[in-house]
């Protein structure tokens, strides 16, 4: 990995990242037992790699991941542009819920920042829209922190067109994040028409399809003991229709001569999107960095979503309760 890494601006004139970013979220146990010697030196060994633009949130781990992501950029603050993310909270019985009043953006700023180690957080993310908070209070309180010098950019996860329109007007968003691959991208087509318009940087998260778009997951069993296998993606009857919509693009990956993962990543490049594909393992890091060296020409995407529609993947993004809190 002795590239010099591409790198790309978020929005019309927002900071410049690298053009992939690292998901975090995989390094807390949200696909299998976590490992912290292994995570430090996976997210070292991206930012070694040029990988500046590292994505948590304080609900990963409900805190853990943050820690890592801090303890990794110990020492490197110049090296990494840390986007961490609020809004998910633990009800008294364990249920996720979503709080975006502004006195909870307060409090949550502050415990991410002790939590990371840092004096600000470059990208502020509300990780849910709260749908029994107006959008302008919860981005008011936020643009508070930009002031106070807490936050240099802020961001959405997961809001409509006209949540963001409604948001950019109490204080300029930076990048709103989506799901976004070639398996998953109806809303977030939506999402990206908007916010080009907008100036405002679009990032894809799961642009691999929660692995589906890899050679990671060829069968159920390979999810079985982590949270994918709750996601209707993955259920039987969803399963096969996803992994023949899949075995299309690993047939044009062949013919491109890279990787399935490399060319989902490529696709998701081409459209104007930083991917933040997440992963633990070194090798896979690698592979996905790799996609910043094919090129496709529009003839080729166009062929890629003509191979898989965007409405032809089978099962939900997320399960019912999940989905609920989506999109809003």
């Amino acid at each position: 990995m002795d590239r010099v890494l591409k790198r790309r601006r978020l929005g019309a004139d927002g900071p410049e990242v690298s053009a992939i970013g690292l998901g975090c979220m995989s390094l807390s146990g949200a696909y299998g037992a976590s490992d912290d010697a292994a995570g430090l030196k996976l997210l070292r060994a991206a930012l070694d790699a040029g990988v500046d633009f590292l994505d948590t949130a304080d609900m990963y781990g409900w805190g853990h991941n943050e820690n890592l992501v801090g303890a990794a950029v110990a020492g490197r603050r110049d090296d990494a542009f840390v986007a961490t993310k609020f809004g998910h909270v633990q009800g008294e019985t364990g249920e996720l819920l979503i709080n975006g009043r502004p006195d909870y953006v307060f409090r949550a700023c502050d415990a991410s920042l002790k939590r990371l180690n840092l004096d600000h957080i470059d990208l502020y993310y509300q990780h849910r829209v709260d749908p029994d908070v107006p959008i302008d209070e919860t981005v008011d309180a936020m643009s508070q922190l930009v002031r106070r010098g807490k936050v240099r950019f802020l961001g959405l996860s997961e809001a409509r067109p006209e949540t963001i329109r409604k948001a950019h007007r109490i204080h300029k968003i930076a990048a709103v994040q989506m799901e976004y691959s070639l398996l998953y991208r109806i809303e977030a087509e939506e999402v990206a028409a908007a916010v080009k318009e907008l100036g405002i940087g679009f990032v894809a998260y799961s642009p691999l399809g929660r692995g589906l778009l890899s050679e990671s997951v060829t069968s159920a069993q390979d999810v079985a003991n982590d949270r994918r296998a709750a996601h209707p993606r993955f259920a039987p009857e969803n399963f096969a229709r996803n992994r023949r919509l899949a075995g299309r693009l690993a047939d044009a990956a062949r013919a491109k001569g890279c990787s399935t993962a490399q060319l989902a990543l490529a696709f998701v490049l081409a459209e104007g999107a930083i991917p933040i594909p997440g992963t633990r393992k070194p090798e896979r890091l690698a592979e996905n960095l790799g996609a910043l060296d094919v090129e496709l020409t529009p003839q080729e995407v166009a062929e890629l979503k003509e191979a898989i529609p965007a409405d032809a993947a089978a099962g939900a993004r997320y399960p019912a309760d999940l989905l609920a809190k989506a999109y809003l």
